[in-house]
Parts: C-alpha cells; structure tokens; sequence
C-alpha cells in the first residue's frame, strides 16, 4: 500500500485532481521556507514536492537551477532539508516528497538517505536520473520510501510498463522533451503521447513540467490524476514579495482549477 497514491485517490474521488507544489528547500531563504511550504499547503497545495539544492540538477530548467544555487549560496544542506520536513510534517498529514539526484543519494549513502528521509517525515523521493536499468541495484529490497519514477512522451510502451511496474505512489509524466519551465503551448502530439500513456500506466498519474497555468490543468486533466507545479512557483518566488503574496495566490488559483475541471 501507498500513502501517496491512497491520498491522491481520496482526491480523485471528490471529482478534484491532486496539485503537486515544488519548493526549493531553503529558497527564498532558509529562515523562512518552513512558514513558505506551510502557507502554500495551506493554499491548497495535496503534495509538496521539497528539492534538494544540487549544483548540477540536470532535469531542471533555468528557474530552477538559479534557485536551487542561491539554497546553496544561503548554505542549506541535506540536514537542514530534514530538519525542514520534521517541521513542516509536524503540522501537516499531506504527502511529503523528496526531489534529488542520485549522486546526492550515493555521496550520504542510498539506505541512510532513505532512512534518514523517512525519519525526518517524507513519503517519497523523485530521482530524475535513476533509470528503470540501475534501480534495483541502486534501491535496497527494505527501502521505506515511495520511489517515483519518471516517464516522457518519448517513452517506449515497453519502458513505459516497466516504469509502471518499479514506481510507487505515482508516475511523474514529464509533458515536454526537456528539462523543467514554464511552456506557452502544448502541441497536439504531446497530447496524444499523453493520452497513449494512461492507456498503458496502471499506477496513478502525474503529469508535470511546464505547467503553469489554468489553461494547463484543464487541457491534461482528462488524461491525468493530478498536476505538478514547480517553475511557476519559483518564478513567483524571484519577486521576493512580503509574505509571498502572489506566489501563494496561484497556487490557490491553480487548486481551484483542480477542483472545477
């Protein structure tokens, strides 16, 4: 069994989709990011998705990368990351996720990462780069976390079901061939990759990379069991606003799409 996907079915079954919200941990700043990932539960995000800061995240676009180097620069590390989520897990029963790379995981050691990850309240972790061929030989048998794996338009079928069969809590279907970013439009093809994936994806799926907007969420959600937010969150972030006011209120616009689509 699955918290993860147990939860986001409860969601499901009120006719709503899942929203996945990405924070960088320690950005803006790291005095501030717990009372940041708090009002943006508070706000309506189901999943929060806590990145790592990585010199080197290869999945992520450039909002993403810049504000994972000022985490950096702001000095938060791996320990602050879990000091972090106790807090936040302290004040909250919503799925919290890990987003990291495996070289991160290799250089703390894997099963004292997950150990530890558990421990400090996550549910889960997102490894961008942990391919379907090194999985097993990367994960141990008694690991306690979710691992989410990562499919794209470009997946074969076979992947595909591979993916399907190795992932636990949800699919994360990338919706562009690249890394993460806000997109103006989806082409007709995405959609039909899109639309192909479900038919062969038995786990819960959820689509992200790129969106950023209503519009967004009312063109996947036929197809998809929630959504999943990081540039545009971020980009609200750069505005270093009192209190985050706008990035707050679109998470809250985007959760009542989720509601109404």
């Amino acid at each position: 069994m699955s918290l993860i996907s147990d939860y986001i079915q409860e969601i499901n079954d009120r006719n709503e989709k899942a929203l996945s919200v990405f924070l960088t941990a320690g950005f803006p700043d790291k005095n501030g990011f717990v009372q940041l990932a708090l009002n943006a539960l508070d706000a309506g995000a189901d999943i929060l998705e806590i990145g790592i800061p990585f010199s080197d995240p290869m999945a992520d676009g450039p909002v993403i990368q810049h504000s994972s180097q000022t985490a950096i620069e702001n000095g938060t590390t791996i320990a602050d990351v879990f000091t972090f989520t106790k807090a936040i897990r302290a004040h909250t029963h919503k799925p919290l996720i890990a987003m990291t790379y495996a070289n991160i995981l290799l250089h703390y050691g894997v099963d004292k990462f997950l150990t530890d990850a558990k421990r400090a309240g996550f549910n889960g972790v997102i490894i961008p780069d942990l391919s379907v061929e090194e999985y097993h030989n990367f994960v141990p048998a008694n690991n306690p976390l979710d691992i989410i794996m990562l499919a794209s338009p470009t997946t074969s079928d076979e992947r595909l079901e591979k993916i399907d069969e190795l992932s636990k809590g949800f699919v994360y279907f990338v919706s562009v061939t690249g890394t993460t970013g806000v997109q103006q439009n989806f082409n007709e093809e995405i959609l039909d990759k899109i639309k192909h994936a479900r038919t062969i994806i038995k786990n819960k799926m959820l689509i992200g990379f790129g969106i950023s907007k209503p519009s967004d969420i009312k063109l996947f959600s036929p197809y998809a069991d929630g959504m999943i937010v990081g540039s545009a969150v971020i980009k609200e972030l750069h505005k270093k606003e009192n209190n985050y006011t706008s990035t707050i209120e679109l998470i809250r616009t985007l959760k009542t799409v989720c509601i109404t689509v």
